[in-house]
């Protein structure tokens, strides 16, 4: 019997149960696929949102701007990579001008106090590869980006190292109810718990489906992105939005936290919610939408395309709420949902106390989680001389100069992990230039020597979770610079 079983281990979901981690409870995490982050928390953005855009009144404003105070401190706690960059919002003409001054009033209300509307010669001096036919700008101080995986990974390893129970590859099924407990029956066993937050991002209709919830429904709605090589986000310093819509914050362009630069998403209404591919339609959009901010991105420095699914709710906001006795949704948590999950899960621990729940804090609580990823400055011929010494300080991906030590430190944590992606997004290895054309099979050595299984049988990805999307040929973007 577990006091709580958290459904989705996304972003919110494992924030929520690395807050959960500081009390005294039996807490199971349920995960429908092979790792953490697999869903819309690992293809996102990555922007902390400055809490301007979310409409004042509503969970989103609130949570946003609470969440954001809280990502620094997270991040000397857990180390997951977290950078304040600021923001700029552009706008090109006088309704832009209407609409960011709408934005600033709107921001003043939820809070946000460091921000202020600037013009073209102070934006192009801040940012010089803008666009110099823009007019205004917000300029919004508060904004920062960070890795989202590794931000939901370090979560889920911290709270396991505090007592949360991860149960991978457990679809849930079907939910059962007793007078005080909940049976769930998942594709691999059946749990009781007392209590069920409901944390399934783009399923947690199905989910709320499943105990006679049927107030809302998730509209799945599909952002494609272009990320290009890394160094390349130096052409800007700040994320670059361009002038919200209705149906969200628009094309941005951004540096990532590793160095990439980032274009996109567009906004797709999806009726399937597992088509992650992406479409040369698109992204000829987005590559035209962005250059209105920074004219000069240059095509031939495209890595690949991805694409996530966001789970857009009913409702219009975010779903937080005790929806049937002991039954918590926490669903809809669409952008910003980054940057809030961090104060969604103090939110969610305030709705159990309210619920009944004894929360009794422990003692022994340990925030800290060791960093993966071991920054280095290598040069080439450093970094060649590295392939093939017999040390732990061996160079397995070069492109990304990920060394032997950090790939076994990620395979023997708190998560079980048994895909090459798994490693990716731990260490990054595979994300460079090459794409892992040159690691992936020095990658799978090593991970068929740790785990101690067949090198043969060590997949790339997650097939179980279906079929592999179909992702535009990195050839359509030099031709098309051509």
């Amino acid at each position: 019997m577990y006091d709580i079983a958290i459904i989705g281990a996304g972003v919110v979901g494992c924030a929520i149960a690395r807050e959960l981690s500081k009390y005294h409870l039996k807490i199971l995490l349920l995960e429908k696929s092979d790792d953490v982050s697999n869903g819309a928390s690992k293809a996102n953005s990555g922007i902390i949102h400055g809490g301007y855009a979310a409409k004042h009144g509503t969970l989103k404003g609130k949570l946003c701007v609470e969440g954001n105070k809280l990502y620094e401190k997270l991040n000397d706690e857990l180390n997951f990579g977290y950078k304040k960059t600021g923001a700029l919002v552009l706008g090109f003409d006088e309704n832009d001008e209407k609409n960011i001054q709408k934005l600033y009033e709107n921001g003043l209300k939820n809070g946000v106090n460091d921000m202020k509307i600037i013009y073209t010669d102070e934006i192009l001096s801040l940012e010089p590869n803008i666009n110099g036919n823009a007019k205004i700008a917000l300029l919004a101080e508060d904004v920062g980006i960070t890795s989202p995986y590794e931000f939901t990974i370090a979560l889920a390893e911290n709270a396991i190292k505090n007592g949360v129970e991860l149960k991978l590859e457990n679809e849930v099924l079907d939910i059962s109810e007793s007078t005080d407990h909940f049976y769930i029956k998942t594709s691999k066993d059946s749990y009781k718990a007392k209590y069920i937050i409901n944390a399934a991002g783009v399923y947690s209709d199905k989910i709320a489906y499943m105990v006679g919830i049927l107030n809302f429904y998730i509209k799945p709605r599909k952002g494609q992105y272009i990320l290009f090589h890394k160094g390349y986000g130096k052409i800007v310093n700040r994320v670059i939005f361009q002038t919200p819509t209705e149906k969200g914050k628009g094309i941005l362009v951004t540096p990532t936290y590793h160095g990439n630069l980032l274009i996109g998403p567009n906004a797709d209404e999806n009726t399937d919610k597992d088509d992650t591919g992406t479409d040369i339609e698109t992204l000829k959009y987005i590559i035209k939408t962005a250059r209105k901010s920074v004219p000069e991105i240059d095509l031939r420095k495209v890595l690949t395309s991805f694409s996530g699914i966001r789970p857009t709710p009913s409702t219009g906001d975010f779903i937080i709420e005790e929806t049937k006795e002991r039954f918590i949704n926490v669903a809809g948590i669409e952008s910003p949902g980054l940057t809030s999950s961090p104060a969604i899960a103090k939110m969610v621990i305030n709705i159990l106390k309210n619920s009944g729940l004894k929360l009794l804090k422990k003692n022994d609580f340990d925030p800290y989680r060791p960093p993966i990823i071991i920054k280095k400055n290598l040069s080439y011929k450093e970094v060649n001389n590295m392939l093939n010494i017999d040390s732990p300080d061996q160079i397995i991906c070069r492109c990304e100069m990920v060394s032997k030590k950090e790939i076994i430190d990620a395979l023997t944590r708190e998560i079980p992990i048994k895909t090459v992606d798994a490693v990716k997004r731990r260490t990054r290895a595979t994300m460079g230039f090459c794409q892992g054309e040159f690691c992936t099979q020095r990658i799978k050595k090593i991970m068929a020597e740790v785990l101690k299984i067949n090198e043969g049988k060590i997949e790339k990805n997650d097939k179980k979770s279906g079929f592999l999307p179909k992702k535009v040929n990195l050839k359509f973007f030099k031709e098309l610079e051509i």
